[in-house]
C-alpha cells in the first residue's frame, strides 16, 4: 500500500475527514506501508495537500474529495450555509481543539453546560471534555461566572490552569470582562480568534478598565491553535516511540 492510500484509508474509516492529530495516531498503524523516513508526520502533512484526493476544511482539518457532500457537518461548511451556521461550526471546532489540547497536556477540561451537546466534528463536546461538573474552587458567585467560559483547563489540584474564550464573531469585550472578574486567580487568560481580529483585541485590552489583566491575556489565532494541537500530538507519539 502506498503512503497516500494509508491516509485515505484512515480518513474513510473516520467518516471521510480527520485532524492531523487523528492522522498521526492512526496512519502509521496501517499495515503494509513503507515510510522510509525519520519524519513520517511531515510526510502526512505533505500528502494531505495533494488536491487530487484531499481538501482543507479548516486549519488542521482535512477531508477526502469524494466525501465533500457526505461529511456529517457538510451543511455547516458549505459556502451556501447561513452565516450563523458556519459561525457555530467554527466556534465549536476550535472549542473542541482547545479541549483536546488540554487533554494532551494532562489537564482536566470543561465546557459550559449549554455547549456540551454541540457537535465537535463527529461527537458532542461532552464526550471530549473530561470534567462534567465544574469544580467549585472558590465562592459560588465567582464559580457561576467562571463556568460560562468556553473552555477551562484544571490542574491536578482541581484549580483553574487556564480560562479560554473563542471569539469567532462574538464580542471580545465581554470575554475580557469575565477575565477581570477572575483576575485574583493564578491562571492564564486566552482569547482565540482569527488573525484579522488581533487589532481589535489589542485595542480593547488597552482600555483602562482592563489594566489589571493587560499583561496576562494572550491572543491565539486559529492557525496557531491548530499547530499546537498537531504538535502536541506529534510530540506525545514520538515519546511513545522512544
Amino acid at each position: 500500500m502506498k503512503q497516500h492510500e494509508a491516509v485515505i484509508e484512515v480518513m474513510k474509516a473516520n467518516g471521510g475527514f480527520a485532524t492531523f492529530s487523528h492522522l498521526y495516531a492512526e496512519v502509521l498503524k496501517v499495515p503494509g506501508v513503507k515510510w522510509g523516513t525519520k519524519t513520517p508526520f511531515a510526510s502526512i502533512r505533505r500528502i494531505v495537500q495533494d488536491e487530487r484526493f484531499f481538501f482543507k476544511i479548516r486549519p488542521g482539518l482535512w477531508a477526502l474529495n469524494e466525501f465533500k457532500d457526505k461529511l456529517p457537518f457538510s451543511e455547516s461548511i458549505s459556502p451556501k450555509a447561513p452565516e450563523q451556521k458556519q459561525a457555530e461550526f467554527n466556534h465549536t471546532y476550535y472549542q473542541g481543539l482547545l479541549v483536546e489540547i488540554g487533554n494532551l497536556k494532562k489537564l482536566a477540561t470543561f465546557v459550559p453546560n449549554q455547549d456540551k451537546n454541540k457537535q465537535f466534528l463527529n461527537k458532542p463536546l461532552a464526550q471530549v471534555a473530561t470534567v462534567q461538573e465544574f469544580y467549585r474552587f472558590t465562592y459560588e458567585d465567582i464559580v457561576k461566572q467562571a463556568r460560562t467560559v468556553d473552555v477551562t483547563w484544571f490542574n491536578e489540584r482541581k484549580l483553574p490552569n487556564a480560562f479560554i474564550e473563542v471569539e469567532h464573531s462574538t464580542d471580545i469585550h465581554r470575554s475580557l470582562l469575565k477575565f477581570v472578574e477572575l483576575q485574583d486567580f493564578y491562571t492564564d487568560f486566552v482569547i482565540v480568534a482569527s488573525e484579522a481580529r488581533k487589532v481589535e483585541f489589542t485595542s480593547k485590552l488597552a482600555l483602562s478598565a482592563f489594566q489589571p489583566i493587560q499583561k496576562r491575556v494572550k491572543f491565539w489565532d486559529y492557525e496557531n491553535v491548530s499547530k499546537l494541537h498537531a504538535n502536541l500530538s506529534e510530540l506525545l507519539l514520538i515519546e511513545q516511540m522512544i
